[in-house]
């Protein structure tokens, strides 16, 4: 079940074999019992539990014995899913300041950093990689990286894997083979040095654009800060011949759902439901009864309602949302408000299936394991935890489109827009 490598050295290792032993059974424990992507996942728990045991028995590296908490917890197939290590381990992992992107599950650089390394190999943005350490990509991501990543549905997990598959141990170096958007292929050697605490490639919550046509597109970046409901309103407020929206939400997948139902508030004029919420309830006592695990066994929490709010009211014109694979968390909620009321449309691809925030649960010895235990549903009670949400609109883009510069997702929804809704 477990895809690790043994042969890596023993080496900077604080955690002993009771250390690792115990870490395993208390996230077996806690996923098994506590998050609500286990009462859906198809997994056989008690094997579950044998395999990490004994992955984790040989005396290994700490930041090997990483990958193997990391394999355990994605059999949960939990897009929010993550395993914290200490602080002195998680400054050990690092990756090259290159920002990474998936295009019909090839993986092309978007950006990089600037630092003495990357100016003198300065690769060409929008370039494919097409090997790591002399290995297919696709061999890479899919034997290295894919069996310790989480994901609700393939396209995520996938688009998720891409964007970390070259961590590792900091300082060290990868060679990458890539191809130009003109066709020729060149090798780049670059060392990982940046943590995920430090990753340059932040933009601001909230970056605006106007198209013809009287529509404005509203990039939203994050969920997480702060003042993006703030950033928000002030970019429909500064919004002065334009007569419709687009919501771009296809790079978001953290945040609290708060700051999106208060995005969504700036967008009604009267009250809607927000998305209704459950929790598993761990109820051994079944199998006395011989029950299995059912909708029984979930408890609703009270349904809510998003109020309007605006400064200078509401907007109430044509609306749009633009959603992808990696949409997911707090963006996923705001995508559940439109489509169970109505108010716009959804382009793009499915979503990821992984909504709402996840709870930071401690495993002892400084580690601990974030993962959803909430489960999500439309207003109306139905799931989309797990499945994602299908847009009304489905576009793909290609990777023809991608190298041209072409947003076929935008695009597709300033079209709808231009029509009037059609």
């Amino acid at each position: 079940m477990f895809v690790v490598c043994l042969s890596a050295p023993a080496t900077a290792q604080r955690l002993s074999s009771a250390d690792r032993t115990a870490l395993v059974a208390e996230l077996w424990s806690v996923q098994r019992t506590t998050s609500a992507a286990a009462w859906r996942a198809h997994v056989d728990w008690d094997a579950a539990l044998a395999d990490g045991l004994r992955a984790a028995a040989p005396p290994q590296s700490d930041l090997h014995f990483l990958r193997v908490l990391r394999q355990i917890l994605a059999l949960l197939g939990d897009g929010q899913a993550e395993i914290v290590p200490p602080p002195w381990l998680r400054a050990r992992l690092a990756r090259p300041p290159l920002l990474l992107g998936s295009v019909e599950r090839r993986p092309f650089l978007l950006d990089y950093g600037d630092n003495a390394e990357l100016r003198v190999a300065h690769p060409d943005r929008l370039s494919e990689i097409l090997a790591v350490q002399g290995v297919p990509v696709e061999d890479w991501i899919r034997d290295s990286v894919l069996p310790g990543v989480g994901g609700a549905t393939a396209a995520a997990r996938w688009s998720r894997a891409v964007s970390v598959m070259l961590e590792g141990e900091k300082g060290t170096a990868v060679h990458l083979l890539l191809q130009r958007p003109d066709g020729e292929r060149r090798g780049i050697s670059v060392t990982r040095t940046v943590s995920a605490d430090h990753w340059p490639f932040v933009p601001p919550p909230v970056t605006v654009e106007s198209l013809p046509g009287g529509i404005a597109v509203v990039h939203v970046h994050t969920l997480a800060d702060a003042d993006v409901i703030d950033r928000f309103e002030r970019a429909l407020s500064g919004m002065t011949g334009e007569r419709a929206l687009v919501l771009d939400l296809r790079d978001v997948s953290d945040g609290r759902p708060d700051n999106a139902y208060g995005i969504v508030a700036r967008l009604t004029p009267e009250p809607i439901p927000a998305p209704r919420r459950r929790m598993p309830m761990y109820r051994p006592a079944f199998g006395l009864l011989e029950r299995p695990e059912s909708a029984a066994t979930w408890a609703w929490l009270p349904p809510d309602t998003i109020k309007p709010r605006g400064e200078h009211g509401s907007f109430t014109g044509p609306l749009a949302v633009l959603a992808s694979s990696t949409t997911a968390g707090a963006a996923e909620d705001l995508l559940a408000v439109i489509r169970g009321t109505g108010r716009g449309v959804i382009v793009g691809a499915q979503s990821a299936g992984s909504p709402g925030e996840g709870l930071s649960v401690s495993l002892g010895s400084g580690w601990s394991a974030e993962l959803s235990v909430l489960g999500d549903a439309l207003p109306d009670g139905t799931p989309f935890a797990g499945t994602g949400l299908t847009p009304d609109l489905p576009v793909t883009q290609s990777v023809e489109d991608f190298l041209s510069g072409r947003d076929v997702v935008l695009e597709r929804a300033q079209a709808y827009l231009a029509a009037g809704g059609q």
